[in-house]
């Protein structure tokens, strides 16, 4: 037996134990009471755009059964459980007067959370942008969106800051931008447009950093962070051209939404790339001045690791190879270690406070195909990365929570119901009957204390 066991009571006093969510992936009542569409609603009109041709029209129906799903939570043993606001429910244009049946709906939401024992991490954008904003104002390309974004963000801290305390301002801007710009592979979906990408990558940065001054000013005593997509990057082999490789991949992936927060800069060789090509962002005098944002916390999502490559064949002269370790259904490499080396990295380097995972997870086989809930590979995964998070906290990296993405099989954006990350099986064919697997077992006894890994 190894002399040193992990187990819950070894993680600071305080620590949160949670899982995650988001809006437009379970609530489902999608166009309901008052809700206007978002740029997912019209992204997965192409049933081309989505593997399974689905959409979150009905998701996991939360919207109607979030007692249910809180008591799961309760069940569980989580202390903190993280979920995102739909912005067209509480404003169906971005803007304008406020819809009463999606701010009764937060209400009960955080209301039973909290009576739950569960401190409710409130996440303003997770991807599903007002349509209106995006057809009529060009989205997150025009600054006018952050505009509405901090008038959006003002609104519900007035609304929800005396029983919500922990917010996050955006939850993953690199795949906001990147993926939806240059894959085209997310809503809006307009691909192979770097500048365009690089644009919207500036104006989330500065939407986080204005959304983060009027949280200071409005609740107090509240924490306010962003969640950014953490990945390990290596160059392939040790190589110059390899190495130059990955250093541009970490820094277009890593370092373009974690310095300019703290330090009103771009990682310079990538803006030098940039700049080469004319895809750097267009700035206003101030900009670099108003990206500062005094934040409380980095959220740090976390599931792989990426091998770099030289390529002249990319947009940028880089690209991610093939894994080398066993990968999961969608072909992240599964890379426990790399978790604790990305914590290293930016409590280093990027002024963390404090840290919190704010998604960590696997995908797996639906457990209908296999024909059992015994999803034992997430049980592994969820273990070797929650060993990694306690050597980060015994080298001294102030992290302070771990979600767990996610807690139901929800609608994984272009992958539809093809991929679940869930700790609870949602079965499509039975009244969305929610079913806890194996790994959900397995969390709840170590979050009581009753294992150690």
């Amino acid at each position: 037996m190894p002399e040193n066991r992990v187990s819950a009571e070894d993680f600071p006093e305080g620590f949160l134990w949670g899982v995650a969510s988001s809006s437009y992936q379970i609530e489902g009542a999608d166009l309901e009471d008052g809700k206007g569409p978002s740029i997912w609603t019209e992204y997965t009109k192409y049933k081309d755009n989505i593997v399974d041709g689905e959409s979150g029209m009905i998701a996991c129906d939360h919207y109607h059964r979030y007692t249910e799903d809180i008591f799961l939570m309760q069940d569980l043993g989580a202390n903190a459980y993280r979920f995102s606001v739909s912005w067209p429910r509480i404003f169906p244009d971005g803007y304008g007067k406020p819809n009463p049946f999606g701010l009764d709906f937060y209400d009960r939401l955080i209301d039973n959370l909290l009576e739950a024992g569960i401190t409710p991490f409130l996440t303003l954008y997770h991807y599903d942008l007002p349509l209106k904003l995006q057809q009529e104002h060009r989205g997150w390309e025009s600054r006018e969106t952050i505009s509405y974004f901090l008038e959006y963000a003002h609104f519900l801290f007035k609304k929800f800051g005396d029983r919500v305390k922990y917010w996050i301002t955006l939850n993953q801007p690199l795949r906001i931008s990147h993926r939806s710009y240059i894959d085209g592979k997310a809503a809006p979906g307009k691909g192979k447009s770097p500048k365009d990408s690089f644009q919207v990558a500036h104006h989330l940065l500065l939407a986080h950093a204005g959304a983060t001054k009027i949280m200071k000013q409005e609740i107090p005593d509240g924490k306010i962070g962003i969640s950014n997509s953490s990945i390990y990057v290596e160059p392939i082999e040790d190589t110059p051209e390899h190495k130059r490789a990955a250093l541009l991949l970490d820094q277009f992936y890593n370092d373009w939404f974690y310095l300019p927060p703290v330090s009103g800069k771009y990682p310079e060789e990538l803006m030098l790339e940039l700049k080469k090509r004319g895809w750097a962002p267009e700035m206003e005098p101030d900009d670099m001045d108003n990206i500062v944002a005094e934040q409380d916390f980095w959220g740090i999502n976390y599931y792989t690791r990426a091998l770099a490559i030289q390529s002249n064949n990319s947009l940028l002269g880089f690209a991610q190879a093939s894994p080398k370790f066993p990968a999961t259904r969608r072909g992240a490499e599964i890379y426990p270690c790399g978790l604790f080396l990305v914590l290293k990295k930016i409590h280093k380097n990027f002024d963390s406070k404090q840290i919190y995972i704010t998604e960590n997870g696997m995908d797996l086989d639906s457990p209908v195909a296999s024909g059992k809930l015994e999803d034992t590979e997430r049980i592994i995964f969820l273990k070797e990365h929650i060993v990694q998070l306690k050597k980060a906290v015994d080298s001294g990296i102030p992290i302070k929570g771990y979600f767990v993405w996610s807690l139901l099989d929800n609608f994984e954006w272009t992958s539809g119901y093809t991929l679940k990350f869930g700790l609870v099986y949602v079965d499509r064919n039975n009244g969305l009957k929610r079913i806890p697997k194996a790994s959900y077992y397995f969390y709840r006894d170590f979050i009581a204390g009753k294992i150690s890994l």
